[in-house]
């Protein structure tokens, strides 16, 4: 994309949200805990690291940043958690700002009572729901990351 489609994607106005942004910081701040509490996969050959499918390691059922995070991520209603699907997958880079309504549809044929397992699943999520934001137009600059 070029720098000028950028800046014309920017000026477009940020579509309506189903979810709070607030609910979307505490969501970012819990995601990120939740990664920062795993432990980093050690690969010293970056050939092997690409070869093998590395998984993240499982944390422990008490731990409380998943606990908290699967607990906000079950108080979202069907259209809150598309929403969360699709900017997930908008700022990991799967669709892009003008393909928005594209991800918001597909998140809505997607989704399904494993929905919050996926999003947990997905590596740097609160990093992805982030960009997301950004790539709409929105920030989180104003919402700082409170509890809910």
């Amino acid at each position: 994309m070029s720098d000028s489609a950028v800046l014309e994607d920017r000026t477009l106005e940020p579509p309506e949200l189903n979810i709070g942004l607030k609910r979307l910081c505490y969501i970012i701040s819990k995601a990120r805990a939740y990664d920062a509490g795993m432990a980093p996969v050690d690969a010293e050959d970056e050939d092997l690291a690409e070869e093998e499918d590395l998984d993240r390691p499982e944390p422990g059922p008490e731990d409380p940043t998943l606990a908290e995070l699967t607990g906000v991520l079950a108080t979202l209603d069907d259209d809150e958690i598309v929403d969360v699907i699709a900017l997930a997958w908008l700022g990991r880079g799967d669709f892009a700002r003008d393909e928005w309504a594209e991800a918001v549809e597909l998140a809505r044929e997607r989704h399904n009572d494993r929905s919050a397992d996926y999003l947990i699943g997905i590596p740097n999520l609160g990093d992805c729901l982030e960009e997301g934001l950004d790539q709409i137009g929105l920030s989180t600059a104003d919402n700082a990351f409170v509890r809910i």
